[in-house]
């Protein structure tokens, strides 16, 4: 098992105790000390929460964030988002701004993205992906 970043879908499955999820954590935690995910996703479910006025779901994830590595968003990341996002759009499949985002992130701390949007994701020809909730694609 490499060491990955989670996106947003498969943090919220985790969250939501999908089985296939859960146990891929567990074996995941088992290797590595934390779990790994953007500022981005970070951004994405405490907006969701908040919006939803969820606060149990929120105390939760902010104390599951304190446990793990949130990954920022820096130039570097901004840059490697940036070129990705010119080859896509040269290519005509360009992907949501958010996305990119996430997947400038994996790239550039050398990270496996974890998604359940392998649709978008696998036009990202630098970016490896993997699905923890395999069967549920969309």
């Amino acid at each position: 098992m490499k060491a990955s970043l989670v996106d947003t879908n498969i943090l919220s499955l985790f969250f939501r105790g999908h089985p296939q999820v859960v146990a891929e954590f567990e074996a995941y935690l088992k290797e590595y000390d934390v779990i790994n995910f953007s500022i981005i996703t970070y951004y994405e479910i405490v907006s969701g929460l908040k919006h939803r006025d969820a606060h149990n779901q929120l105390t939760l994830f902010l104390e599951f964030t304190a446990q793990n590595t949130i990954l920022p968003f820096t130039q570097e990341v901004a840059d490697v988002a940036a070129e990705v996002y010119a080859d896509l759009r040269k290519n005509g499949q360009p992907i949501d701004d958010i996305d990119l985002l996430i997947a400038g992130t994996a790239i550039t701390n050398g990270l496996i993205l974890v998604t359940d949007n392998r649709k978008h994701f696998d036009r990202i020809v630098q970016l490896e992906v993997e699905n923890w909730a395999e069967g549920t694609d969309k």
